[in-house]
């Protein structure tokens, strides 16, 4: 028999070819050569690139034979992973490849603002000795904010410990126990940014974080205080950070990405008292060579027909028909209860009830975990990483299964507990010949309404008239609603109401349907889809 072919597209360490072995037939193609590429493709049973090939609609649809589309690092900008899904194309990438070096080059950063190295190196090597004009400052016994304490924050809180600092975080999803043991002081956000001398935010982009750090949080800050960001360019405003620096209001900065890359025109490239570098969080040999190594063990597995650690799409790995289309709707299901989660989650228990606990659900596990964090941390988040991420937070994670369904064939169930004792608890089922995904319980009440990209979820006293109050504070505000449902354990008692909506609801109207019908909660919760 032939053997598979394997392309590389772009230039990877002579370790990455070593760890596909033997077994294929391993071509080159330069993969910015479109024609090429396409022509390449089409015998092509895997493809191993970085950053400079682009796997569209059209490249995929060029490679018939195509069963794993590899990214050798973190981000997958560059790969169409909805046409790859839709074509059956697992998609792998490398989500722990970068994490030392980007920790690496934070602690970088942080010693560079403190001590002025760029400045000073700069000063004399034009030939100027002006040893008084660069004091620093230690980091010994200085306090660090580290905002976001997923992997990279925990391998920069381990290293600044041994500099003798004192670290304190702010991450919502972090339990306080979880943080005792890393021996750091959680605080909320503006205790930090009030304590901190210096700051290192490590948390994922996304429209609630972009601009997390502008004009208000930069100005609460000390005046003799350091920023610095490797994380996403975006997350501190650039233009308030301009401000503050300019102005004096905090001592300096630390910037790896921006957000225009490269940052052309930038008014941050022509301080004196910022640090600025190309995106260089990944850029180590060691990175690149982990990376590559992950991605072609990862190939090896998906040409072997087997279930891939990290891949980012469903379509592969060896799943029984009948498990498969319980996957998204379990990662929908995790978004969920981290949308419903007000605190910390201490525990979560999986639970597979009905005909399918006949097979191996033990991929519901981690499609439950992938959703759960999908939203709330920095890192790209696969099935290999997931339940790293549970412990890392100290989430004990249990996984169930009972063969008896009383209402439906089978019905997917997440339970959560916060480190404030509140119980949780979302499930979801497959109705019709279609499949169609639905919410059928939360939190005790009994519902069934199907996914939405945006779910309000209202608890309030059960009385008559609440429908209309935020009916019409949605329709004044052109929110349209399209489903709703209510549900009550009994007249006058505690109601629920899920309502789909068919956009995003501001947080100020949120607010507004909250206070208006005095309800115990009110949440947005919005569904991503891979």
């Amino acid at each position: 028999m032939a053997k598979p072919v394997v392309l590389i597209a772009e230039e990877l360490s002579p370790a990455t070819v070593a760890a596909l072995g033997p077994d294929f037939d391993v071509r080159n193609v330069d993969g910015t050569d479109r024609p090429a590429l396409l022509a390449a493709l089409a015998e092509a049973n895997a493809i191993l690139i970085r950053s400079a090939t682009h796997v569209d609609d059209e490249a995929i649809a060029a490679a018939p034979q195509l069963k794993v589309v590899a990214r050798a690092g973190v981000g997958l900008d560059n790969v169409d992973i909805k046409a790859a899904t839709e074509a059956g194309v697992m998609v792998v990438n490398a989500p722990t490849s970068n994490i030392i070096s980007a920790a690496e080059l934070t602690i970088g950063h942080l010693l560079s603002i403190a001590r002025h190295i760029p400045a000073a190196n700069a000063s004399l090597a034009a030939g100027e000795w002006k040893r008084s004009k660069y004091t620093g400052a230690e980091l010994y016994e200085k306090t660090v904010g580290i905002i976001g304490l997923g992997r990279i924050g925990a391998l920069i809180t381990t290293r600044l410990q041994a500099f003798g600092m004192n670290v304190v975080a702010f991450d919502p999803y972090v339990t306080a126990a979880r943080a005792q043991q890393m021996g750091v002081q959680l605080l909320s956000l503006d205790e930090l940014l009030a304590q901190s001398d210096f700051i290192t935010i490590h948390m994922p982009k996304t429209p609630e974080t972009t601009g997390m750090i502008g004009a208000a949080q930069l100005a609460a800050m000390k005046k003799t205080a350091y920023i610095v960001n490797v994380a996403r360019g975006g997350l501190i405003d650039e233009d308030a950070l301009a401000d503050a620096l300019e102005n004096g209001i905090i001592a300096g900065a630390g910037i790896d990405v921006f957000v225009s890359e490269p940052p052309t025109g930038s008014r941050l490239l022509g301080l004196a008292n910022i640090v600025v570098t190309p995106h260089l969080g990944a850029s180590t040999d060691e990175a690149q060579e982990k990376a590559g190594v992950s991605v072609a063990k990862s190939v090896r597995l998906a040409l072997d027909g087997e279930l891939v650690p990290d891949a980012v799409n469903v379509a592969g790995g060896v799943i029984d028909p009948t498990v498969r289309p319980g996957i998204p709707l379990m990662e929908k299901l995790g978004q969920v209860l981290a949308g419903l989660a007000e605190a910390p989650l201490a525990s979560v228990d999986i639970e597979v009830r009905g005909e399918i606990v006949e097979f191996d659900v033990s991929v519901l596990r981690l499609a439950a975990l992938k959703g759960l964090f999908s939203n709330t941390v920095s890192e790209q988040v696969s099935y290999v990483n997931a339940p790293i991420l549970a412990e890392q937070r100290g989430i004990a994670v249990r996984l169930t299964t009972d063969p008896v369904s009383d209402e439906y064939r089978n019905v997917l169930t997440i339970r959560g507990a916060t480190s404030e004792g509140h119980q949780l608890s979302v499930s979801g089922t497959l109705t019709g010949p279609k499949q169609v995904e639905k919410i059928v319980e939360i939190n005790g009440y009994d519902v069934e309404v199907p996914f939405a990209e945006h779910l309000i979820v209202m608890l309030y006293t059960d009385r008559p008239g609440i429908v209309a109050i935020y009916g019409k504070q949605f329709g004044d505000a052109g929110i349209n609603i399209a489903g709703m449902q209510i549900a009550r354990q009994r007249a006058g008692g505690q109601a629920l109401s899920v309502l789909t909506v068919d956009s995003p609801v501001p947080e100020g109207l949120l607010q507004t349907v909250r206070d208006a019908i005095e309800a115990d909660s009110l949440l947005e919760i919005d569904i991503v889809e891979d």
